[in-house]
């Protein structure tokens, strides 16, 4: 169920707003004369909305270069440069 505050508790009640968006790790939509206006979220959850769109992004190029026929790497070519790049920082 969306959270849905009035632009009023915005001004009058922010830490208890501000408190509510950490706490719950949702979006807080505020309303300004009864219309949708504007969402709080804290920027942990921001983060998180950031990281989700940039992994469904790289998830669109693969999901195209598949589509086109390419087929990538093979997992064994893959593990062996990954194993390499860890003996590196060793």
């Amino acid at each position: 169920m969306p959270i849905i505050k009035p632009i009023s508790d915005l001004r009058n009640k922010t830490n208890q707003i501000s408190e509510l968006v950490h706490k719950s790790h949702e979006p807080v939509f505020i309303t300004k004369n009864g219309e949708g206006d504007m969402v709080l979220m804290s920027l942990a959850t921001y983060g998180e909305i950031e990281r989700t769109l940039d992994l469904y992004g790289k998830l669109a190029v693969a999901e195209a270069e598949a589509a086109k026929g390419n087929r990538g790497r093979a997992l064994n070519k893959v593990m062996a440069d990954l194993r390499k790049r860890i003996r590196g920082f060793q």
